[in-house]
């Protein structure tokens, strides 16, 4: 019969998911489905957002960080300007829970770039390293990739000479070492050329501290970059916290300038909450209350309370929502990681960091559209971490990602998925650290990606835009996710759309690259969920 051969090459409706759709570039995933590759560039993007920590549940993070290693070089190839472009942008807007994968970014194009990849990356270094830590990370991953160059020399060097005396010295008192490497290390290898007098007091201080005189003094200088470092050394020789005290309020020393023996003192950290810096505040909430200092009600609670409030706030200190959500899975269960600290949270702190993480993601919009926001909870998203907060997998992260839009939309459906429907219960009203218990405690199972096209149709739900957090590791069903999207819009007569968020770096996407009505964006991006606001609505 004929027939028989000409079923094997027409377009089919159903493929089972361990098969490729006929006529599709499709490629085998991780669990022996099938689903499309990523773009470079949009694999790229995934790794400058998520990194690598923590692997995946099928790929360790050895092998995974050599993916995308390798995914990188690739778009290097292709064009490396671009490569420092699309890194920078994301690292500039504050849209990665952690700067690490993109300085490792920048210290590949600085290898392994053509000579205007090269000069692009060391331009960006400013951009991209904002802290002498980011400077640190940088130095440390090019060395393993290059040696020291008159470029990368003229590069680092350039990245000190760019900063104001007083921005300068913040710098060299604030982050003096990292991974052993020091600020002495790095001008001396750069050989960076000062450009006014201030910075080249400076710099020997740094080079030649035992010719810096000035700065054990009895008196301060006048200049106010000197006097900064005047104030570190002083702190140095401190004997009670009285004069700690008085060194904060007069000069603003950061927490990383005191001898650690002032530091459980609350006195000074009530010195140092004054203009601490957001991120700094998010990191020591425990500590702070540790020492006695944020309680129910206190001075120390009002201020933090406010400033968890204030968008603005937020926003200029570049605080990613995973920052929030790392801090109130800490700060909320009242002790330490790996210490034995312990302390007591307060309502008002926890709530506020509750309500700081929607903050964080900025103005989101609503897409006024009929929303099913499908979570898979299978066995693979339990493996692997977001961000390198410990304990957040990608199931977790996918459910707290998802109450973004859940608080932002009216009309939406919230399901959970592996191999077949499951209920969540789970709300935006609920606070997240509930969200996440209750997400972790459903039984784990293997991954059908089409069940949420699948559901609706069964039970006649109107969809306009399905939104599936997911790894894309999908394998169990009898028919590919974006054929079932084809079968529910065919049967609705509804120009239903796919968003595919991704909540691991690897390869795979199940969007068909074809379907103007699919999209792919990177899980915890914080620009992600106006994206699936403006896409759902037909706006991109």
């Amino acid at each position: 019969m004929p027939n028989k051969y000409i079923k094997y090459l027409t377009p089919q409706k159903a493929t089972p998911q361990s098969a490729p759709i006929p006529g599709t570039n499709q490629v085998p995933n991780s669990a022996g489905g099938y689903a499309w590759n990523v773009s470079r560039w949009d694999r790229l993007k995934r790794f400058v957002i998520l990194g690598s920590d923590g692997g995946t549940y099928y790929i360790s993070e050895r092998a995974l960080t050599i993916e995308n290693a390798n995914n990188v070089l690739a778009c290097i190839r292709e064009d490396g300007v671009r490569v420092v472009t699309e890194t920078v942008a994301i690292s500039d807007a504050g849209r990665a829970p952690k700067n690490d994968p993109a300085i490792f970014v920048l210290a590949l194009v600085a290898a392994h770039g053509d000579e205007n990849a090269r000069r692009s990356a060391f331009a960006a270094l400013p951009k991209a390293c904002r802290t002498g830590t980011h400077l640190f990370q940088f130095a440390e991953y090019v060395q393993t990739f290059r040696g020291w160059g008159r470029a990368l020399r003229r590069g680092v060097g350039e990245w000190y000479t760019h900063l104001a005396p007083r921005a300068l010295a913040y710098q060299l008192v604030k982050y003096r070492q990292r991974n052993g490497w020091t600020h002495t290390d790095l001008l001396r290898l750069s050989h960076a050329k000062p450009n006014d007098e201030a910075q080249n007091t400076l710099f020997k201080w740094v080079t030649k501290p035992e010719e810096a005189t000035w700065a054990r003094e009895l008196a301060a200088p006048s200049d106010e970059a000197l006097a900064f470092v005047w104030a570190f050394e002083r702190a140095q020789q401190a004997q009670d916290v009285a004069t700690i005290v008085k060194l904060i309020e007069q000069y603003d020393l950061p927490r990383e300038a005191l001898p650690t023996q002032f530091l459980n003192a609350p006195e000074v950290w009530e010195a140092l909450l004054v203009k601490m810096p957001m991120t700094a505040m998010l990191r020591n909430l425990g500590v702070m209350a540790r020492v006695g200092l944020l309680t129910a009600l206190s001075v120390a609670e009002h201020i933090i309370v406010g400033r968890l409030g204030n968008a603005e706030l937020l926003r200029k200190a570049r605080i990613h929502p995973i920052a929030v959500l790392s801090a109130l899975k800490i700060y909320g269960r009242g002790h330490g990681e790996r210490s034995g600290a312990t302390w007591t949270p307060t309502a008002r702190v926890v709530d506020a960091l509750d309500a700081a993480f929607y903050l964080a993601f900025g103005n989101v919009e609503p897409s006024n559209k009929r929303l099913m926001l499908a979570l898979d909870v299978s066995g693979s998203m339990g493996g692997g971490v977001i961000a390198g907060v410990p304990g957040l997998t990608p199931r977790e992260a996918s459910a707290v990602m998802a109450m973004v839009t859940a608080r932002t939309e009216d009309q939406y459906a919230l399901m959970g998925f592996a191999t077949q429907f499951m209920p969540l219960n789970i709300s935006p009203r609920m606070r997240l650290d509930d969200v996440v218990k209750s997400i972790s405690n459903i039984p784990f199972g293997g991954t059908d990606c089409a069940l949420p096209m699948l559901y609706a149709m069964e039970k006649g739900m109107s969809v306009d835009a399905f939104v599936t957090y997911t790894d894309s590791e999908s394998w169990h069903g009898a028919v590919h996710p974006s054929q079932a999207l084809v079968q529910y819009r065919e049967k609705t007569g509804i120009p239903a759309r796919l968003v595919v968020v991704a909540m691991t770096s690897n390869n795979f996407t199940i969007a068909d690259p074809n379907d103007p009505l699919m999209l792919d964006v990177v899980g915890f991006d914080s620009a992600t969920p106006q994206l699936i606001t403006d896409f759902a609505r037909g706006a991109i």
